[in-house]
């Protein structure tokens, strides 16, 4: 059965998302722990991170590192992007970057609450950052 990753991949369920390319795509997590909270998932259907091959490994890394890069630019005043692989809740690998000001920040039990539009003004400003990161 597919996850919901590949639900969001093939565009059967809807997301914000951010950041795409031939073989990943980033997405904002409607339940996040900070504002800006995005994941990047590898659109190859893998369970878990260290069963991806060394390149598919290597290129979500890169591809991570770009979403990581555009959320410093629209989350200039987070200390830094945090970056978590956890993988217990959705059986796709995925990557969590999230813009901290506090170690709470990475705390997966708490999730914050945003409107549609404030969604939809986070997407587009990582969109175009994104954009422009090199």
């Amino acid at each position: 059965m597919a996850s919901i990753f590949t639900k969001i991949i093939n565009r059967e369920i809807p997301a914000y998302i951010v950041a795409e390319d031939d073989k990943h795509i980033a997405f904002l997590d409607i339940f996040p722990n900070a504002k800006g909270h995005t994941l990047v998932v590898p659109k190859k259907e893998v369970d878990k991170l260290f069963d991806l091959n060394e390149q598919d490994y290597l290129n979500l890394m890169q591809f991570a590192r770009k979403v990581a890069k555009a959320q410093e630019k629209v989350f200039a005043d987070a200390k830094r992007i945090g970056m978590a692989v956890v993988g217990l809740e959705v059986p796709h690998v995925h990557v969590h970057l999230i813009p901290l000001n506090d170690m709470s920040d990475m705390d997966f039990s708490k999730k914050l609450s945003f409107s549609e539009e404030s969604f939809k003004e986070i997407q587009k400003q990582l969109q175009t950052a994104f954009e422009a990161v090199k």
